[in-house]
């Protein structure tokens, strides 16, 4: 993204008002009393609950920078199903129910530094770059930015600006407001952070061109006094290394990839941060501390490309590729995507003994405006004052136009916001909404993304399974008991049966098709290939395992959909026809909804004009399953 591009709209709204003084809203109204729980009795069949993982509050500095000044507290507020103020000043309000569990995640470096340096008579605020960050030069707004996204990037502690007093501050803010709302039983609170590493393969003056590489990190119950951040190290082994530490410190913690749609290969290369071979205790402490990945969210989604999927037809999908801060295309052909990271996984489980690969799926939602935007007809972006409008993320004509035609595209809505997507969600399989049951479930990968819909998805599998089992009262206890849920291992030397069972949002579209995808290697060389396993109206999958199109449409007229096409629920047993007894393989689920209006649509609608002809006008919400790896036995 160009910083002057950027600098040149923040400049707009510090000169209309921004402030050093917060919103002034809290939790309160809508959190329980200190100490009151909701209790709910433990179910050993496991409870579905969705939540979001990845949050920004005005202590991120590219959020502070564009207006945004609500707090942790605020999030929490949104997440429990109350009103907050999105930077423009319009309200920001979940669609559907609150959410289950919820991570305030900000950007651990300089995390706190912009608010402090526009707070008069701070130490801060004396600097002469606070000065040009909050004045009304564009050109010297640019340039302080600059240097702080520059010194996270390059994990550098600048004199005099560095002050871990005030990291150390701001985190234990964060900490005791998530302790604060964490209510087990009814909302479910982890404190975090974002780790922000960038490898540089692009650009030299600052900000992030290059290989994105950052995680969040997430405690299951106490933190330390201190995050390790990109001025601690930008090599994510020395975090993993700082994780093993704290865990053996009675800090249980793990860290979440995300977008490495856009980390230019480097996200899941075939060797090391400083590009040594691979080995297998490599492995073991990555898939230690990394056993899921952010698979979707604002920032597109990562779980394949069409270059690299050219027989999935399903593979261009919220397609985001601009490496963030400019306008460069991500290395797509190595290292960006989960499943081309899964087959490279299962290579090198043959070839070290250990597969650093072996990760479960979320989904969560990068937002910048301390609330997740998950409806397409619902969607307030990203990045506070920068695409807060139709019109700024390019889904309308600028000017009040009606057309596109003869309209030059805003370069930044043209690369980035207009790329954007209304995603998504983390859900996870756990005994009851707590911290500890919810941590166990991501660490054991009983967990699945959407790309914003709360689709309800089971996937077992098993040696024993059988196509009965579907009408058995009991099938899910049976299933448990028998087999292995999403991310766990088949191990054996038989054709494993799998139990699929996908039950639509009654807030979305209905069910249009379930699929399967099988990863695997041969002589070396990554394979994959799509099932569809359960199809709706009646539908059974042809030779190809395609099911035929059932005929859902959108009118976007009035972007209504179809009401007697797609299925409430689909539920199926499936067998791998072309099973080969001593070959690796894992497979995951991926079901589809019936089409619907983009968020760009649902914009254009609303405003009476011409929907963006550069953008997709209708999308299929869909769900990913964590994966079920088959291992051979010897």
């Amino acid at each position: 993204m160009t910083h002057k591009l950027l600098a040149a709209v923040a400049l707009s709204a510090l000169i209309s008002g921004c402030s050093a003084e917060t919103s002034g809203t809290s939790a309160s109204e809508i959190a329980l009393a200190p100490g009151e729980t909701v209790g709910e009795e433990a179910n050993p069949d496991r409870n579905v609950y969705f939540g979001d993982l990845h949050i920004h509050t005005k202590n991120s500095f590219d959020a502070y920078i564009f207006n945004v000044r609500t707090t942790p507290d605020d999030a929490y507020k949104f997440g429990m199903g109350g009103t907050v103020k999105h930077p423009l000043g319009y309200d920001l309000k979940l669609e559907g129910p609150p959410l289950d569990f919820m991570a305030v995640t900000d950007h651990a470096a300089y995390l706190g530094h912009l608010e402090a340096m526009n707070t008069p008579d701070t130490a801060l605020s004396k600097l002469d770059m606070a000065k040009d960050m909050f004045s009304t030069d564009p050109e010297k707004i640019t340039a302080a930015f600059q240097l702080i996204g520059g010194a996270i990037r390059d994990g550098r502690k600048m004199d005099g600006v560095y002050d871990p007093a005030i990291v150390g501050n701001v985190w234990k803010q964060i900490v005791d407001s998530a302790e604060k709302h964490n209510n087990p039983g009814k909302f479910t609170t982890f404190a975090g952070y974002e780790y922000t590493a960038v490898r540089i393969t692009h650009g030299k003056e600052g900000g992030f061109a290059g290989g994105n590489l950052h995680r969040n990190v997430i405690f299951r119950g106490s933190a330390p006094d201190m995050p390790f951040a990109t001025v601690d190290s930008t090599n994510p082994e020395d975090l993993w290394s700082w994780m093993d530490d704290q865990r053996e410190a009675g800090n249980d913690v793990m860290s979440i990839p995300h977008n490495s749609n856009v980390s230019d290969g480097e996200m899941f290369k075939m060797e090391t941060y400083n590009g040594q071979p691979l080995t297998k205790a490599y492995a073991e402490q990555r898939i230690r501390n990394e056993p899921i990945v952010e698979i979707t969210q604002v920032k597109g989604t990562s779980e394949t490309h069409p270059s690299l999927s050219p027989n999935d037809e399903w593979a261009d999908f919220e397609i985001y590729d601009k490496l963030l801060s400019t306008a460069v295309v991500s290395k797509t052909a190595t290292g960006d995507y989960v499943r081309q990271a899964l087959a490279n996984g299962l290579k090198l489980a043959q070839e070290i003994g250990a597969d650093p690969f072996h990760f479960g799926f979320i989904g969560s939602t990068d937002s910048h405006v301390v609330g997740g935007s998950f409806d397409e007809k619902n969607f307030w972006s990203k990045v506070g004052v920068l695409d807060g409008t139709p019109e700024s993320r390019g889904s309308i004509p600028p000017g009040g136009k009606k057309s596109w035609e003869g309209v030059t595209p805003d370069p930044n809505a043209d690369n980035w916001f207009s790329r954007w997507a209304a995603s998504g969600y983390a859900a996870v399989w756990a005994e009851e909404n707590s911290r500890e049951a919810i941590f166990d479930a991501m660490r054991r990968k009983e967990t699945y993304a959407t790309t914003g819909t709360r689709i309800k998805l089971r996937f077992f599998g098993g040696f024993g399974f059988d196509e009965k089992m579907l009408d058995d009262p009991e099938m899910v206890s049976k299933a448990y008991k028998d087999g292995v849920s999403m991310g766990g291992d088949l191990v054996g030397n038989q054709a494993p049966g799998f139990i699929i069972w996908a039950m639509r949002d009654a807030m979305s579209a209905p069910l249009q098709r379930v699929q399967v995808i099988k990863v695997w290697t041969d002589g070396g060389e990554a394979k994959e290939k799509v099932f569809d396993v359960a199809c709706s109206d009646g539908g059974t999958p042809d030779g190809n395992f395609r099911c035929p199109d059932n005929g859902a449409m959108v009118d976007l007229s009035d972007c209504s959909i179809s009401t007697d096409k797609g299925a409430p629920e689909l539920k199926t047993f499936w067998r791998d026809p072309e099973h080969q007894a001593d070959q690796r393989a894992s497979y995951y689920v991926r079901v589809l909804e019936n089409p619907v209006c983009r968020w760009s649509t649902w914009d254009a609608l609303r405003a009476g004009a011409e929907p963006n002809p550069a953008l997709q006008t209708t999308i299929q919400e869909r769900a990913w399953s964590s994966p079920i790896w088959y291992v051979p036995t010897a």
